[in-house]
């Protein structure tokens, strides 16, 4: 039995006989008493592991890049191989990754919330172990047990050699650990590892499940290198490289410009630069304080409101000597909103004498740096729009536009525009609620009578200006058909016109003539007669 033993320690690795080594010192330590010193080398042990960890990590990365090499050369022969041991580093990743999560859940069982794994306070906390891995409502512990021995059973399946079989199946054994004293029966394997458990002791002990993990994954993909043809130097040299750099496999040409949109007159940029990346492990790549879930870090995001909008973050990668190299950036986009000009070149006209709205944008650039001039006349902001005063009937208004891209003002374009005075407005009488009464049809008598003054204005539509009413006069027929005129008194009516009003039988006419009116340009202008009958 002693040969027998003695002949299974010399087939073990170095790195196994490490691993079981301080697994006896792991133990021996947990029988003393907790003291200071203890908790303390708990701590420098589980910082060992964790160089170990990321060492193994990158080693077993450089394996998937041979294996993806052997598969570039071969695609045939090296498809089934560079799927199968994507299968086996996502599987130990999963698992990998699963015991991060339950060791964070203990530090902050431990600390509070705030808890963080390369800072623990309450090392000798021996109730966040329990509470965490052994708690009968979660159960954690028995699902990490049930997911190492299907990780296990799933890595069996690609090694052949009864050694290497045997020293995963002792590294992933979910057994429970019995001393030669323990006469309190058997336990489960998570009760013999957690149970009354400091919490530094939890955390080192899951870390040494953390490498077990990587190394089994390691012999897994051994086994499909020596598969791929791989000999035996090539191994040794893997086992040997130097790990102090990042590796790259994949080189791309980039152009980076600074913005895709550029004004005529403004200057075109862009960076050119080579990428190079290792395509058999993707970065982490964190925006705004979340990671991305895309493998080729694509940023996409939806677009509610126009503006600029910033977003910076940062990108981690693991270098080959297990250190994570972790790189900040930032950026901006814009978006601008869905924007059609359609304009009527017969109708680019401004009118004299009133202010005319003009709407100036610019696609893409704020309305903060966009600027306008106009010629013949005045042209301000007011609110988000312009207002423009022509100031001469008959010359034309030049709007020039300017914007300021990257502190130089660029002119982007200017419009022509007509200045023209006022169309004649059209006289009416009001009828009360909006209701403009403006002759050719009847109007009742009680109504005309009830009225006060003449108004007139031009509502086409386009335009809605009130004008002020100088002065009119009525006609009215006599009995002999003889002409009777009346004179207003400004823009109301006379008391003689209002006697002619009550005077006149239904279906009987009168005219509203030679009224004179002024708009807002200062203009006193004749306007069109109106023809009113009374009902």
């Amino acid at each position: 039995m002693a040969a027998g033993r003695n002949q299974s320690l010399a087939k073990m690795s170095p790195r196994q006989k490490m691993i079981n080594l301080m697994y006896i010192v792991l133990t021996a330590m947990l029988a003393l008493n907790v003291s200071n010193d203890v908790l303390n080398g708990f701590s420098q042990v589980e910082e060992g592991l964790t160089r170990s960890n990321n060492t193994i990590t990158s080693r077993n990365m450089l394996m998937m890049s041979k294996l993806q090499e052997f598969y570039d050369e071969h695609p045939e022969e090296g498809e089934q191989l560079l799927n199968s041991g994507n299968e086996i580093r996502e599987s130990a990743d999963d698992l990998y990754y699963y015991i991060d999560s339950l060791k964070l859940m203990i530090v902050k069982d431990a600390d509070g919330p705030e808890g963080r794994l390369d800072n623990i306070k309450n090392r000798d906390n021996l109730d966040a172990p329990n509470n965490v891995m052994l708690s009968p409502e979660t159960r954690r512990g028995k699902d990490l047990r049930l997911r190492i021995t299907s990780y296990k059973d799933f890595l069996l399946r690609y090694i052949d050699d009864p050694d290497k079989r045997r020293n995963i199946e002792a590294s992933l054994s979910t057994e429970p650990y019995k001393l030669k004293d323990d006469i309190k029966g058997n336990k489960t394997w998570e009760e013999s590892l957690f149970e009354s458990m400091p919490t530094i002791a939890a955390i080192t002990l899951l870390t040494k499940l953390q490498n077990d993990v990587r190394y089994a994954e390691g012999e897994a993909l051994r086994h499909l290198l020596t598969e791929a043809k791989i000999g035996p130097e090539e191994l040794e040299a893997i086992e040997t490289a130097d790990l102090s750099t990042i590796k790259v496999n994949w080189m791309n040409a980039f152009v980076i410009p600074q913005s895709r949109v550029v004004m005529r007159g403004s200057r075109y940029k862009a960076q050119i630069v080579l990428a190079s990346i290792d395509s058999t492990q993707r970065p982490a790549v964190y925006v705004n304080g979340s990671r991305l879930s895309s493998r080729d870090g694509t940023y996409e995001v939806g677009t509610t409101q126009s503006g600029t909008f910033n977003y910076s973050g940062y990108i981690e990668v693991v270098g080959r000597d297990g250190h994570v190299y972790k790189r900040d950036f930032k950026s901006s986009y814009t978006v601008i909103d869905p924007v059609a000009t359609v304009s009527a070149t017969m109708m680019n006209v401004f009118y004299a004498g009133i202010d005319n709205p003009v709407s100036i944008s610019v696609p893409g650039i704020g309305d903060g740096t966009v600027n306008a001039t106009m010629t013949n006349g005045t042209l301000t902001k007011s609110g988000n729009g312009w207002i423009a005063r022509p100031a001469q009937v008959g010359v034309d208004c030049v709007v020039s536009v300017s914007v300021e891209i990257d502190g130089v003002r660029t002119n982007v374009g200017s419009s022509t525009f007509k200045a023209r005075k006022l169309p004649d407005p059209t006289p009416y009488i009001p009828l009360g609620q909006d209701i403009r009464y403006k002759g050719g049809k009847p109007i009742a008598k009680s109504t005309l009578l009830n009225v006060n003054k003449l108004h007139a204005a031009i509502d086409d539509g386009l335009l809605d200006i009130e004008f002020q009413v100088i002065s009119f006069e009525t006609i009215s027929l006599g009995s002999m058909g003889e002409a009777i005129p009346e004179i207003s008194a400004g823009s109301a009516f006379s008391e003689r016109q209002k006697n002619s009003f009550k005077r006149m039988q239904r279906g009987k006419r009168f005219f509203i003539s030679r009224i004179k009116a002024k708009g807002p340009d200062g203009v006193t202008r004749d306007i069109s007669p109106m023809d009113v009958i009374v009902n």
